[in-house]
């Protein structure tokens, strides 16, 4: 039986897409999304390229859109912050230019969380080994650094890209390795480490592999995938996903047995629907979100395009769009709703 773990509630959780698939300069500002990329860095002139060929001679500096994930995430409570990288994307210099455009100061990042292993979640740590100062520790599953490959039935297998550990060790990483959840920032911020499966729809990744004892092997159930838990008070669970691949109905769930609370706040992150099939997937992990009734549901990267529609249509006052440069503000609920 899984033991109950003390998530510390905060005061608010501020969740910056950093990377993303998509990045939308003309969506809206809400209650919940502010809108960075609109707004200018919340007010502040992006920075400025030299651009010859214009009257001005210069151009702003937009952050830019990529297939892959980060989110920088900072919980607060009373008087304390602290800020974590959820990801890094999938290009070696995507996340620093993305940070600096957004007006990030890098160093205020003082942990990096890799959901798993996959490249486009991965491959700009190399950027930031460059760029932080000193490097903060890296968490990871230690299925991380099996070497994966996509196999396509009648096509030759596609290797991803995989982190090497002893390269990540000599750049000066502290590695923290665990299957088992944890807490960071004296308990404000959950890692849950491996998730149980136990949706009879998510079925993970047929087609995914992975090397292990010098065989390639089915790997569809990806066990490295982890996401991230915070308790937002008298608002409920913020939960935070990098692809998903445990499924998002699994990790709410798991998350929900971890902390021992059932209201779901918020549902941020890739929900990896973006190739499965819409009867036996989509429709019942739809179904099994309006049944777990959060506020606010984002899906990003790897949902697709259909997924996201349909969540849209079933749950659509829940529903907001992910865009680069997005701030989602999730705030403890008003001493009146309390």
């Amino acid at each position: 039986m899984t033991k109950q773990i003390p998530l510390v509630e905060v005061d608010s959780v501020e969740i910056l897409t950093v990377i993303d698939n998509v990045v939308d300069v003309l969506l809206p500002s809400t209650a919940v999304a502010k809108r960075m990329a609109t707004a200018g860095r919340e007010g502040q002139p992006l920075p400025r390229l030299e651009a010859p060929l214009l009257e001005e001679g210069y151009a702003a500096d937009s952050p830019s859109a990529e297939h892959g994930l980060s989110f920088l995430v900072t919980v607060f409570v009373d008087e304390q912050r602290h800020s974590l990288l959820l990801d890094t994307g999938a290009t070696v210099g995507g996340v620093v230019h993305n940070l600096r455009t957004l007006g990030v100061n890098p160093q205020e990042i003082e942990a990096i969380v890799l959901s798993h292993g996959h490249f486009d979640h991965t491959t700009g740590l190399n950027g930031l080994a460059r760029e932080l100062s000193p490097l903060p520790p890296l968490l990871v599953h230690p299925d991380f650094w099996l070497k994966r490959r996509v196999a396509l039935p009648g096509q030759q297998p596609h290797d991803l890209s995989t982190t090497n550990r002893g390269r990540v060790r000599a750049a000066g990483f502290e590695l923290v390795e665990q299957r088992e959840p944890s807490l960071l920032f004296d308990g404000a911020l959950l890692v849950t480490g491996e998730i149980e499966r136990t949706t009879e729809f998510e079925q993970g990744m047929a087609i995914h592999q992975s090397l292990r004892d010098g065989q390639w092997v089915p790997d569809p159930l990806i066990l490295d995938d982890q996401a991230l838990v915070a308790n937002v008070r008298g608002r409920g669970l913020v939960v935070i996903t990098g692809c998903g691949h445990a499924g998002v109905v699994n990790t709410v769930r798991f998350a929900q047995k971890l902390t021992g609370i059932e209201r779901v706040y918020a549902v941020i992150g890739g929900f990896h629907l973006a190739t499965s099939p819409l009867e036996t997937v989509v429709w019942p992990t739809i179904e099994a979100l309006v049944g777990l009734g959060p506020e606010v549901v984002v899906p990003t990267h790897c949902t697709g395009w259909r997924a996201t529609h349909a969540i849209a249509a079933a749950l659509p006052d829940a529903f907001v769009q992910g865009s680069v440069g997005t701030k989602y503000v999730l705030q403890r609920s008003s001493m009146s709703e309390e």
